[in-house]
């Protein structure tokens, strides 16, 4: 701030202090050339900042709204996760949660899984999974994932092929594996079903494969998954679908029964949705920063323009005098007066539209899946900077315009 202000403050001090007197007095100072362009550069920079920002702010709020809205492949809304601890990691208190839970307002559905839905960060050495043909120099990192029973109808998880655990097959939990899409691909099976595969220690085969699904942001690629049946597992998190319009009751009613099986720990819960959009914290405080400095751009670029077009319509008084003596019309000469800075806006497109493609698609080069840079994005920011010049010009130089030429003419 204090660097500004000196500078701000110096230029047209020294500037002024340079002027000859007798000239000024004499009334026959006027402003050079260089110096007229140098307030063109000047509002020319102005403005090409202000599209740059434009144009980030709208690619970071369309990619932001693709992240949040897009289908992750199994259904985040009404999804409840509780961390396993203390009594809750014994299988007994688990079975006596989950019983005691389903006879509650609100709650539809309990499961469990070792990895929370939207952030399963852990990925198996790859030497851990095993498959029928595997080569010795492949090498693949999988997320795993042990769950219960109902875990693919309470994620609402599609079944592409084969079928789903069931508890009605006790096998399942001693030999049965569900895949996703991606794995199918890198093991390089054309069919699956059926074929051997074992996670550490576990043996057994494929039953079913699952559509693919986002397990992380989507700054990451889907990767291969591979999912058991654990009921017994003593860590991870305990997973609650609630009714439709019935949160309220149903965190009540989780309360309650929580405090019941495992009173020495405080209940505490977090919803999915929540937790997936704090994935996106840092773009979604670039999204409002960008918005406020867009809008300071555009005040100053406003602010710059205007101060330019005055100055202009002060050194052009008597020229404007003259036309309109000679019988130029009030539109023609504000077609004359605009153009001349509309093509300003126009050269400060023509600079800011690939240096905003640049740094937006370098930004967008973080996230795997990502929205297309449009035409129509740059068409925006160009048509709202076009705009604000065009109605700070048009006051004006409609003013110009229409001021009486004998005025200026007098002292001639």
């Amino acid at each position: 701030m204090l660097l500004t202000g000196l500078v701000a403050g110096s230029y047209p001090a020294l500037y002024l202090s340079s002027l000859r007197p007798v000239s000024v007095l004499k009334g026959i100072f006027r402003f050079t050339r260089g110096a007229i362009w140098l307030r063109k550069s000047l509002t020319v920079f102005q403005f090409v900042l202000s599209i740059v920002l434009m144009i980030a702010t709208i690619v970071i709020i369309r990619q932001i709204d693709y992240v949040q809205n897009t289908n992750l492949g199994y259904n985040r809304e009404n999804l409840v996760y509780i961390r396993v601890e203390g009594d809750l990691s014994n299988m007994d208190k688990y079975e006596l949660f989950k019983h005691e839970a389903l006879t509650m307002p609100g709650i539809a559905m309990v499961d469990r899984s070792s990895e929370t839905p939207h952030a399963m960060n852990f990925v198996a050495d790859p030497d851990a999974i095993n498959w029928e043909g595997k080569r010795k120099d492949e090498r693949v990192g999988f997320k795993p994932a042990s769950v219960g029973f109902e875990f693919v109808k309470l994620m609402d998880l599609k079944i592409v092929d084969g079928r789903d655990f069931s508890s009605q097959n006790p096998t399942d939990s001693t030999d049965g594996f569900l895949v996703n899409e991606e794995a199918v691909r890198q093991m390089g099976f054309k069919q699956p079903l059926g074929k051997a595969i074992s996670a550490w220690s576990k043996k057994g085969h494929i039953i079913g494969v699952l559509k693919d699904y986002h397990t992380q942001s989507f700054r990451e690629p889907i990767l291969p998954v591979i999912v058991d049946v654990k009921e017994w597992q003593d860590f991870g998190v305990i997973l609650i679908r609630t009714k439709p319009g019935q949160t309220k009751e149903a965190i009540a009613s989780l309360a309650k029964v929580y405090k019941d099986v495992n009173p020495n720990y405080a209940f505490s819960w977090e919803f999915v949705d929540e937790q997936y959009k704090q994935l996106y914290n840092s773009e979604m405080l670039i999204s409002r920063l960008s918005v406020l400095f867009a809008s300071l751009a555009i005040a100053i670029s406003g602010l710059g323009l205007f101060g330019l077009v005055m100055f202009s319509a002060e050194q052009r008084t008597k020229e404007i005098g003259i036309r309109k003596v000679l019988g130029a019309s009030i539109g023609q000469i504000i077609g004359i007066f605009s153009m001349d800075f509309l093509r300003l806006i126009l050269l400060a497109f023509l600079i800011a539209g690939p240096i905003g493609w640049y740094f937006m698609k370098s930004w967008l080069h973080d996230f795997v899946y990502r929205i297309d840079i449009s035409w129509w994005i740059f068409a925006l920011a160009g048509s709202v900077a076009l705009l604000i010049a065009a109605l700070t010009v048009s006051y004006q130089a409609i003013r110009a315009a229409t001021a009486n030429p004998v005025s200026s003419l007098r002292s001639e």
